[in-house]
């Protein structure tokens, strides 16, 4: 039986970690691992010349250097959806707390401690009018980013009797069709953004959207509006921000990405990154992540990569060895892979291919063993990247 040596980074959830099998060994001390689970910490993959993949318990996998990861044939997954009702559901009671000046109410009570106890009753009524807020019912929610989480946080908004508006650049269909019908997706993001009384954001960080809220985007917004960010702090160009909660324009920033600048503005509220920080949340991330690692170890199969295509296959009765190929994603590839077997009178038993346009990836399954020879034919070829044996007899 093959064994697979896996690294922890961070607390992982036992949830997951009891998933795996007799064939793994789990050591966060582990310096050369084939596979890591890992939630927010850096990940060099120029640190483990033996690793195979990464599994980001979570979305964002911006803390994992993604592209030099391709370039040495690692696959790295994320978890979509398995954090998205834990953030959902801290960020409608964020805006209700704003709306309805709950934080400061919470002050004020606090503050009575102190007067007699007799008073405290008549205080309340003299004063809770300086506390009056507005309802969610009726506002206009735009979101930014409808993936998992931003669908959810759509429909919900849907579900609070307000009025929604949505806008992705990159839309799935997965997740379009799970949009409640009620929720209005616009084909260009200023429309949503013009439309809406608080805006929030649900976009992966890449170089496309790093400091994409600026000050061109907050113009575009509706003035006396909420931009609220509980998806990644670059996102946001903090100084534009500043301005237009200065300027008036912004009536609020709720963040879950604390600095020094967004804490000490009177309009801002914010949280220590909790959008993901549940018992649930952290289970759900920790058991889909290791689901994943498992079936690329075992079996080579991918789901929820950030930079390998989705591919399953399962081995017949009769296979001995499964050949993975990695590859640069350029033409006739197939034909030298089947080529170079045919010649060394390899019966292929399965074939199965799939690309994601940058990267293609090939799953072989095969009756017997194969020479070393073979294997270094194949990875003499200069668009192969790695190539992987999985012995299953």
């Amino acid at each position: 039986m093959t064994s697979f040596r896996i690294k922890t980074i961070n607390a992982i959830a036992p949830e997951g970690l009891e998933l795996l099998g007799e064939e793994f060994t789990v050591d966060p001390g582990d310096e050369n691992p084939h596979g890591i689970v890992v939630r927010s910490s850096q990940v060099d993959v120029d640190d483990y010349p033996g690793l195979l993949a990464i599994a980001r318990a979570g979305a964002g996998v911006n803390n994992i250097s993604v592209e030099k990861a391709t370039e040495k044939g690692v696959c790295v997954f994320n978890t979509p959806g398995a954090n998205a009702n834990a953030v959902v559901d801290l960020v409608f009671p964020m805006i209700g707390i704003w709306l309805r000046n709950i934080y400061q109410g919470i002050a004020f009570c606090r503050s009575l401690v102190d007067i007699p106890p007799e008073k405290v009753s008549g205080e309340v009524e003299s004063r809770k009018a300086a506390f009056r807020g507005v309802e969610i019912a009726g506002k206009t929610l735009g979101v930014i980013g409808l993936g998992q989480i931003g669908v959810r946080l759509a429909n919900g908004g849907i579900q609070r009797y307000m009025q929604v508006y949505g806008f992705d650049p990159f839309p799935s269909l997965d997740n379009i069709h799970n949009l409640l019908p009620e929720v209005v997706v616009t084909r260009a993001m200023g429309d949503t953004l013009a439309e809406a009384d608080i805006v929030s954001l649900h976009l992966p960080v890449n170089e496309k959207t790093k400091g994409m809220v600026n000050a061109e985007f907050i113009a575009k917004m509706k003035p006396g509006a909420i931009l609220v960010n509980y998806a990644r702090g670059p996102i946001v160009d903090e100084e534009a921000v500043l301005a237009a909660l200065d300027s008036g324009h912004l009536d609020a920033f709720i963040s879950d990405f604390p600095t020094p600048g967004i804490i000490g503005h009177a309009k801002t509220l914010t949280t220590p990154h909790l959008g993901a920080s549940t018992q649930e949340s952290e289970g759900n991330c920790s058991c889909m992540a290791v689901g994943e690692l498992s079936a690329y170890l075992r079996y080579g199969n991918i789901s929820h990569s950030v930079n390998f295509p989705n591919i399953e296959s399962i081995p017949a009765a009769t296979v001995h060895t499964r050949l993975i190929i990695i590859n640069k994603d350029v033409p006739g590839m197939i034909g030298f892979v089947t080529n170079v077997l045919g010649s060394h009178g390899v019966n292929i038993v399965s074939f199965k291919n799939e690309s994601n346009g940058n990267v293609g990836y090939n799953i072989i399954d095969v009756e017997s063993s194969l020479e070393e020879k073979l294997i270094a034919e194949i990875e003499d070829n200069e668009d192969v990247i790695r190539t992987r044996q999985i012995q299953f007899a």
